[in-house]
Formats: structure tokens, sequence, C-alpha cells
């Protein structure tokens, strides 16, 4: 079924009347997605965390919807991100798994993305935050010169970003096309294949470190701010950031990007650093969860959900600004340092009801919180269960800000699902493939997860990866937790799903 024909059967032509009377009357809405790092379903207090709060978190649900069955693209966060800003499944393109701190730019130039068709609709663009999509070209990067391709390339007009990881070298921000605060005299260096430089290294120098490495998990080369990172770096001290900083930096960021455009529509993509390891949060949060340093950095998280919410509401802009809320993957505890998350987490349940976590193929690796509020253009306090991903807002923001899609290559996945964001209709779309080194068909209430040989458990992080080499079928309805595998029930349900998938492996869905 195309996307088209899909919404011509579920949404009547009065509605779309409705709705262009309604977008009509609201031009051009301001439109921020806050995007939070290794955010499990369970971790927010308005998706059923009970031991600690997120109250600003839970205020855009009461203030909007929330959506219970969303999801990111893949269950890592470089996939996901490429989703969400090119509305194309990721595995559809090669060297899109998690990219290196020195990877070169991984979206193509020469296609428009969500920010550059929002710029087309005469918005100002911004990406504050986390980056980790690579920088420059393939013949590699300078990091102390203007560094180019990047997101200015792909339709941003404004960046201020961490070009990859909180564990990746370099640590520095990157302001449009040059390092933050870099003095030309000690200029930066980076490589992932040998070590450069005399800077200390968690391997060699474990006395120096604040928080140490899981042995068996590396993140124990160049010492940055007393924390081992993954790859190593020499130079650039001046520009290096203080990991407790770093949260308080890009939301200030992002409130003068707010304010500097308040009288013309703008999107602001904030990508927080939280709660990626390392977490090392403010001096403000560390200690105040009772969960260790994984806690306090969701109880910053929500801070900045506040902070980010608190300027548009003092300048005036609450009304015609959409906020939409989400996560680029599922939950993990240990993920590279000794943090005690593990040890803390006590009887909470980062994925909620959900199965796996973070690089899984089960439930809890792409099913994650996503919550939108827009109070010119939607009710208050509603749920939804409609099949959503965030691939799809590519889709649906062009259709809010009055845009085409220009040809089928653009945003090929993505679903015009603006009636769903609305809470104004609770059909979803007809299928979503999710990623996890497998790939895995979600369809109505029924979960299809192809048969791979890799293995069942990731034991550096504890986390059931999904992989069987037998296929695998789900009654997600009755079964969340995905533990009754009903494939040998259903023969003709599993061939029956894996040539859907097989269909749109080989052709992208068409308008």
């Amino acid at each position: 079924m195309t996307r088209t024909s899909f919404i011509r059967k579920v949404t009547t032509s009065l509605f779309f009347g409705l709705l262009s009377l309604t977008v009509a009357a609201q031009q051009k809405p301001n439109i921020i997605i806050i995007y939070a790092d290794d955010l499990g379903y369970g971790d927010v207090s308005c998706y059923g965390m009970k031991k600690i709060k997120t109250p600003n978190i839970d205020r855009l649900a009461k203030q909007g919807v929330r959506f219970t069955n969303a999801y990111a693209t893949s269950a890592t966060c470089t996939p996901s991100r490429f989703g969400l800003l090119t509305g194309k499944y990721p595995w559809r393109q090669r060297n899109t798994g998690i990219a290196p701190g020195d990877a070169s730019l991984i979206i193509p130039t020469d296609h428009r993305t969500l920010p550059g068709m929002l710029k087309d609709a005469g918005y100002h663009t911004a990406v504050i935050g986390k980056w980790h999509l690579g920088l420059g070209t393939k013949a590699g990067i300078d990091w102390n010169t203007h560094i180019s391709p990047g997101p200015l390339e792909v339709g941003f007009t404004y960046a201020f970003i961490m070009p990859a990881t909180l564990d990746r070298v370099p640590c520095v921000f990157v302001e449009n096309h040059d390092v933050v605060n870099l003095d030309p005299k000690d200029p930066i260096t980076v490589n992932y294949q040998h070590k450069i430089g005399n800077d200390p290294t968690g391997l060699e120098n474990p006395e120096k470190l604040r928080m140490h490495p899981d042995p068996h998990q590396g993140h124990n080369q160049t010492i940055v701010d007393s924390i081992s990172r993954i790859g190593w770096m020499s130079g650039g001290n001046s520009a290096r950031w203080k990991d407790a900083d770093i949260a308080g930096t890009i939301t200030e960021k992002a409130i003068h990007f707010i304010a500097d455009n308040k009288q013309q529509p703008f999107f602001l993509y904030f990508a927080s650093g939280d709660i990626h390891v390392p977490r090392y949060p403010h001096s403000q949060f560390r200690g105040k969860s009772g969960m260790g340093l994984r806690g306090d950095a969701i109880l910053q998280l929500d801070w900045t959900v506040g902070q980010i919410v608190k300027a548009v509401d003092s300048l005036g802009l609450t009304n015609n600004t959409m906020i939409i809320f989400s996560s680029d993957n599922g939950p993990v505890l240990n993920d590279g340092y000794l943090d005690q998350a593990a040890a803390l987490v006590g009887n909470h349940h980062p994925g909620g009801p959900l199965r796996g976590g973070k690089y899984s193929a089960f439930e809890a690796g792409a099913r994650v919180p996503f919550i939108v509020k827009w109070p010119a253009g939607m009710k208050a306090g509603g749920n939804s269960a409609a099949l959503i991903g965030q691939i799809d807002l590519f889709a649906s923001l062009a259709h809010l800000t009055g845009q085409t899609l220009t040809n089928a290559e653009e945003a090929p996945d993505s679903f015009d699902m603006l009636a769903q964001l609305l809470g104004k209709s609770h059909n979803g779309r007809p299928s979503l493939v999710t990623h996890a080194g497998t790939l895995s068909l979600i369809e109505g209430d029924w979960k299809y997860i192809t048969p791979s040989k890799g293995a069942k458990i990731d034991k550096a992080v504890n986390i059931e990866l999904g992989n069987d080499q037998s296929p695998q079928l789900y009654r997600l309805s009755k079964d969340a937790h995905e533990q009754q595998n009903v494939a040998a029930q259903h023969p003709d349900k599993v061939t029956e799903m894996a040539a859907k998938l097989e269909a749109i492996k080989s052709k992208a869905a068409s308008r």
C-alpha cells in the first residue's frame, strides 16, 4: 500500500479541510526537537519511572500527546539520527553504523534533508548538541581549519555541536565550521588507529581518572577532563570541554538561538548528550537521584527540557511552538565505564515493560518515549497507540509547513503522519522497519524478526540482542515483552511478513 493511498483510506476529506484551516490560521509554527541519548522507554516518570520524577518532560506529555508505539529507526545512535534527518532507513546506505569520532559526513549533500526542507519553507534552522553523523570528506578532517562539509551543508543555518559522542575524541565543540576556543599554537591531532602525542591514557595512567573504564570495553585511551575516551587526541587543550558543563553550555546556546529568532519561524534540533556515557552531570544534579550518575543525568536532562520550555514561554512563543521530545534508541546501563549504573538501578526497569535495550532487536532497542506538544494545533493530555516512527517527521513537517516532497528519492521511507502527531487520528502507518544489525518488521500488533547468526547476548553490556537463527514472530498486543515466539504456530504469517520486508528492502515505499 502506498503512503498516499494509506492516508486517503484512513482520513476523510472533511478532516483535511479542517486541518488546512488550522494550519492556515497558525502559519509556520516554530519547531523544536529535543533528542535524548540512550533514554529508555521506561526512564521518565510519564512512561512509568517510579524512583525519580521528570516533571518537565511529564508536563510536555500533559500538555500534548504521549505516544506509546513510537520508534527510532535503529537501536543505536548514528543510524537513528540519519533516519530522523533524512526520512530514509539508514540500512539503505552504507557506512551508517556507529560512527567513529573522525568519520566523514555520512549525509549526502545533494539530497534535501529535514532541516533543508524547513529552510526552504523560510525557517532558520539550528543543530545544537550531539552530531555523530561525521564531518568533512573521506580525505580526513583537519580540526585546525574550517571543517566542511558538515551541518551547514545539509540544511542547517547554525550549528554548535559535539562532533561525535561524549566518549569519543575530539572532546571539543564545533561552531559552524570551526572548533571553539582553539589556540592555533596548540593544534589538534586525532587518531583512531594508534596513540599520538604524550597525553596520558586510561590504560597507562589510571591514577589520573575520576571514573574508571570497564576493562572489557576499552574506553581507555586519551584522558580528557579526568575521563579516558575512545581514540587518541593531542593538542587543543584550551578547546576541550568539561563534562559537567556540557548540558549547561548547549542549553544556553539553544536559548540564545530561540531568542535571536523569536520574530521569524525557526527549527531547532537540540540533541542532548544525556544520558550517554560518560555520565558526569553538573554538581547541581550529582548525588540527587539515588540511582548514581545515570539517574543524576536523567534529572539533568529533565532540567534541560524545562529550561528550553521556560525560554519559549518567556518569549511569548508557547502557543505557536511545536515541541517534540524523543530518544535515539533504548537504554543501556554499563556501557564502558564503572559508574555503578547497574548496581544502583534497583527495581527500576529502564526499558519499562519491554525486552532488550540499546543494540537489541527486541522492543526496548528502538521503541522510545515520544511526546508532541503544540498548543495552537492540538488538544492537551492525550495518549496515542498509533504506530509511528521518527522517520515520519520529514513528510509530516513538510505537510505542516506547506512543502512538497520533490521526488521519490526524497525522504523515501517517511509517511505523512501529521494527523497522528496532532492527536487527530490514531491510525498507525501500515508497517515500520527497525534495525539492530538484523531487521524487524512491525505491522499492526505483529512483529517479525529476521533470522540472524549473531550472539544472543552482548555480555559486555548484559543486553539480549534478539538474534536467533530461526524466525521470530511476536503478538505485541498480547506479549509486549516478547516472551512467546509464535512463529511455529503461524507459519503463513511469517512467510507473509518476510515477503513484505523483502519488498520494502528492494524498493522504497512509493508516494
